[in-house]
């Protein structure tokens, strides 16, 4: 099927770990057999394929493809690209609703990387849980913690987002550049049972792992650039039995991924967001056409905390 894409959205944490060259792929190679990084590169300049937020419409299909119907507005992965031809069974069920703005199909993929994060922390019913970075998938992860019962506190440095953490169910709101989280999580509920880590920041790790109870668990599912100092793990982590899990979209959680993979992610997050239970509308902040994807990453790289989800709009001519 022929699908002219209408909106990509634009990733804050990795595209942008490609733009300022710090991304491991674009000096070593990664080996997924083996899964390990070796020497080479896996990405070179021009990068092509970067992007995984797109909606389009279908314009055109094989004679033997049953649907999607021409004209549906579908969500999926193919890159910030005018268009692209995809086998028909990538599009199954992803097939976005009349009436519905198609703006909202760009948070599939990063609604399933807030979800997975999410199991990824095992979280109860009455877990206290802790979100460290409240951008897109950090928002989003609030969300979802919030309706899998868990009482979340929000963690970042602004205060836009900090106030939109409230409205997406957070019950506190923790203004970070005014002293310790963990500190706060120890005086209102004697720690986190979780602590989700979704800024990427080294700093906001070793916090994430001060603020939870002895065997409580964080979730490490921010993308961290480079070298850096890393936790201090004679301290807190060793002294309270901290697990530390990683969380990535090429996977699911190792004790669920026999009954879930990425594609489910994403459709619950969809049947979510398209059910009202997720308002993903609050989260666009800048609509951009594609032909100014050099001012939009510049945007991106030199005032984040500016930008919660940048989306290329690509305009009829452009589609064609």
């Amino acid at each position: 099927m022929r699908v002219r894409t209408v909106y990509s959205g634009v990733s804050a944490g990795t595209e942008l770990t490609a733009y300022r060259g710090t991304n491991p792929y674009l000096d070593r190679r990664w080996d997924g057999e083996r899964r390990l990084f070796t020497e080479g590169r896996t990405h070179s300049y021009p990068l092509s394929g970067w992007g995984y937020q797109e909606v389009g419409e279908v314009v055109e299909a094989a004679p033997d493809v049953a649907g999607p119907p021409i004209g549906s507005l579908v969500w999926g992965a193919w890159g910030h690209r005018a268009e692209a031809v995809l086998p028909a069974e990538r599009l199954a069920g992803h097939v976005l609703p009349p009436g519905v703005h198609p703006l909202t199909g760009v948070f599939a993929r990063v609604g399933a990387i807030a979800l997975n994060a999410v199991h990824a922390a095992d979280v109860h019913l009455g877990d206290q849980v802790a979100v460290f970075g409240q951008g897109v998938i950090g928002l989003l992860a609030t969300r979802l913690a919030v309706l899998s019962g868990a009482r979340v506190v929000a963690a970042d440095a602004i205060q836009a987002r900090l106030r939109l953490a409230r409205r997406f169910g957070a019950a506190e709101a923790f203004d970070v550049l005014s002293g310790s989280c963990a500190e706060f999580l120890r005086e209102r509920v004697e720690g986190a049972d979780t602590a989700i880590e979704l800024s990427g920041s080294r700093q906001a790790l070793r916090e994430a792992i001060r603020s939870v109870r002895r065997g409580g668990r964080v979730v490490a599912a921010g993308f961290y650039e480079g070298e850096g100092a890393g936790p201090l793990l004679g301290e807190e982590f060793h002294h309270s039995q901290v697990q530390i899990v990683s969380s990535q979209i090429g996977g699911t959680a190792s004790w669920l991924s026999h009954r879930w993979d990425v594609e489910r992610l994403q459709r619950t997050f969809m049947e979510l967001a398209l059910a009202g239970q997720i308002d993903t509308s609050l989260l666009v902040s800048h609509v951009m056409s594609v032909e100014n994807a050099a001012e939009a990453f510049e945007l991106l790289d030199r005032h984040p905390a500016d930008v919660l989800q940048l989306v290329f709009e690509f305009t009829e001519g452009e589609r064609r």
